[in-house]
């Protein structure tokens, strides 16, 4: 069963880490601002609270799909490296859009996260 866990984690983890390069291709960084990274973290914060919701009312056995979905797709399609990275970049560049980032990054971050929970709760529960 195990086995089955970690080929569902890379499977989904190859699917997330391609649709966080497409969105970062669709949303390039303007003025500094990193876009793309800033979108796929605040839907990876909402996706990944939503889908707890989900699991738990749908899926209680399904241990490698629930895996696949958060620790691949959702895990590899959110970026905490990037998002590191490109906050030390603009306080070089621009401290007053390295400040926006990180304090919009992650008070909307818990915005979106405490959504997702209750949209879950919602229609899960």
């Amino acid at each position: 069963m195990r086995k089955y866990i970690y080929l569902g984690i890379a499977c989904g983890g190859g699917a997330g880490a391609s649709l966080r390069y497409i969105i970062s291709t669709l949303f390039p960084s303007h003025g500094g601002f990193p876009y793309g990274t800033f979108i796929v973290n605040m839907l990876g914060c909402f996706l990944l609270s939503f889908m707890y919701h989900f699991f738990s009312k749908f899926f209680t056995k399904a241990g490698v799909l629930k895996k696949a979905v958060t620790t691949g797709l959702i895990g590899s399609f959110t970026t905490f490296s990037a998002f590191t990275s490109e906050f030390v970049q603009l306080t070089f560049t621009d401290t007053y859009l390295a400040l926006l980032y990180i304090t919009g990054t992650l008070l909307l971050g818990g915005i979106m996260t405490i959504l997702g929970s209750q949209w879950g709760k919602k229609w899960f529960i």
